[in-house]
Parts: C-alpha cells; sequence; structure tokens
C-alpha cells in the first residue's frame, strides 16, 4: 500500500523530468480547470487534483470529470475493454484502542483514537466510458472566438498531416505520424493557437518521409533539447510569414537551451538551418514559395 506514495511522486517527476509542466500552457482548461467526481460533482483536492490533472493531460482527455467503475455502472454507462484507470487516494478516520503505554493528552480520558488510514481508488475519465446519458458528455466545441490566419490555415491544410484536436496536450507523436492539438476554442488567441500548431508541424517535418531529421551522436542527451529549439525556431519564422505574432510555447526548455548553446557555439547555426528547412518545406507545399527561393543552408 505504501508503494502509492512512491508511485505517484515517480510519475510527477518523470512528467517533470520530460519538460511537462501542464499548468502552464496557452490554452485553456475546457469545461473545469479542476477535476472533480462527475456523479457528486464534487472536486478532489490535495494530490488528486494533481495526479488526475496530469492523467487527463497527457492522455489527451477532453474531460476533467472522473467515475469510478462502480458509479459508470451506476448511471448505465460502461467502461470500454482494455480502458486503464487512474489512481487517486483517500484518507479514512478510523478510532483504533490506544496502547497501554501510549500517554493520555491533558483531559483525555478515552481508550481509543482516531488514526488516518489510506485508501486507494481507481477511477476512469468520462473520456473511457460509454453509454453515459448526454448530460454527462463533453460540450460540442463551438469555435475559437478569434479570427483565422488564411496563410497559416493554407500552410496546415497544403502541409498534408493529420492533427487531431481535443484534449488538453499539444504534441507531435513520431510512431504515429500524427498531430494532437487542444481544440481551437480552447485557446485564448490567434497566435497561441497556430504558433503552437507551427510548432508541432516543424516537429512532424522532422519523420524519415519527409526531411529525415537526425541530429546524431554530436548533441546527445541534448539531441531533445536541440530539436524543441529547431521546432520552436522554424515556428517563429513561420509565423513571421503569417504575419503572425511570434511567441515561445515552450518557456520550460529555455533552460535546456542554454546548456546546448553554450556547450557548442556552432549549435545555434546547426539549429536555425534546420529550422530554416523545416519552414521552407512547409512553405512550399503550402505554394507560397518555390524551390528556387529556398536557399541551399549549412546543417
Amino acid at each position: 500500500m505504501n508503494d502509492i506514495y512512491q508511485s505517484i511522486t515517480d510519475k510527477i517527476i518523470g512528467e517533470l523530468e520530460a519538460g511537462t509542466v501542464p499548468w502552464i500552457r496557452p490554452w485553456s482548461g475546457g469545461d473545469d480547470p479542476f477535476p472533480r467526481n462527475a456523479l457528486s460533482q464534487r472536486p478532489y483536492r490535495g494530490i488528486n487534483t494533481i495526479v488526475l490533472g496530469l492523467e487527463a493531460f497527457c492522455r489527451g482527455y477532453t474531460t476533467h470529470q472522473w467515475l469510478t467503475f462502480r458509479q459508470a455502472l451506476q448511471l448505465g454507462g460502461h467502461v470500454r475493454k482494455g480502458e486503464r484507470s487512474s489512481t487517486i487516494i483517500y484518507y479514512e478516520l478510523r478510532q483504533v484502542e490506544k496502547a497501554d503505554s501510549e500517554p493520555l493528552a491533558e483531559g483525555d480520558d478515552s481508550e481509543k483514537r482516531l488514526l488516518p488510514l489510506l485508501k486507494v481508488f481507481h477511477v476512469f475519465n468520462l473520456d473511457q466510458i460509454d453509454g453515459l446519458p448526454n448530460e454527462y458528455r463533453a460540450a460540442p466545441d463551438t469555435g475559437p472566438a478569434w479570427e483565422p490566419s488564411e496563410i497559416a490555415e493554407r500552410i496546415i491544410e497544403c502541409s498534408g498531416a493529420e492533427i487531431r484536436h481535443g484534449g488538453f496536450r499539444a504534441f507531435y507523436s513520431p510512431p504515429n505520424d500524427l498531430i494532437y492539438l487542444p481544440l481551437r476554442s480552447s485557446f485564448r488567441d490567434q497566435a497561441s493557437y497556430y504558433s503552437t500548431a507551427l510548432h508541432e508541424l516543424c516537429h512532424w517535418t522532422g519523420h524519415a518521409s519527409r526531411l529525415g531529421r537526425k541530429l546524431g551522436k554530436r548533441f546527445g542527451e541534448s539531441a531533445y533539447a536541440m530539436e524543441e529549439l529547431i521546432a520552436e525556431m522554424g515556428a517563429a519564422f513561420l509565423a513571421a510569414h503569417c504575419r503572425l505574432e511570434g511567441q515561445v510555447q515552450h518557456a520550460n526548455y529555455i533552460a535546456s537551451w542554454l546548456e546546448v548553446l553554450k556547450r557548442d557555439k556552432r549549435a545555434v547555426f546547426t539549429a536555425s538551418a534546420q529550422a530554416q528547412k523545416a519552414a521552407d518545406y512547409l512553405l512550399e507545399h503550402a505554394g507560397l514559395i518555390t524551390p528556387a527561393d529556398a536557399m541551399p543552408l549549412a546543417a
């Protein structure tokens, strides 16, 4: 039972070490920023807030509402086969007999004391449950309140990238060759959405079937930070082409970027060259530049 403490701690440490800071992002939290039980509508508290927030973020769920297996059945729903539960904890105060050697507090003549006992529960996000009444379904996306960018939309559409909207996380999955983005209506403004989308598109260009970007042994353990720097620079180049206000989407990577740049004085030249190649690839496919416009760049 005590392993639950280490399990939860390890999960949070792992997310932080991977550069994931889900409480800082350019989009809103959807229906409700705080995880809550869908049946009682009571918000989860303490460590459960962090754990379920991370679960929703990392698995791309579109809602912060959760149910136990029995609660889902109670509402007429059923958890889909193969779905994995998320673990939460709860302390229950129980009366236990006091030991003979245990000192009594002044004025306390009782023979029992309250002891907090740890209990573990397993819950499922509503996205994992079928057959629930309509009121437990996520509200449909109503579209953004900001005006779309014609040029940025053209770049995205002409790329041919498969983009799935939903959940609370923005990332590119190399094994699946898919881009995942939150709903457009979740983003605060035009620049936030397109800067994020263009950043992930720049990652997408590095696939073996496209530019085949390989950073090799030169950057070693810093290759991940280098790839993030390339994607961020590429997104900035594209944002400028779209007349959008560029912004750093991953401020939490700045420290690792500085480490790379201080270690290798040519790293910034390599990053900018690779970023330009990524931007040119997308601009060419959108018909916004010709191959002749893309000048050869040293890697």
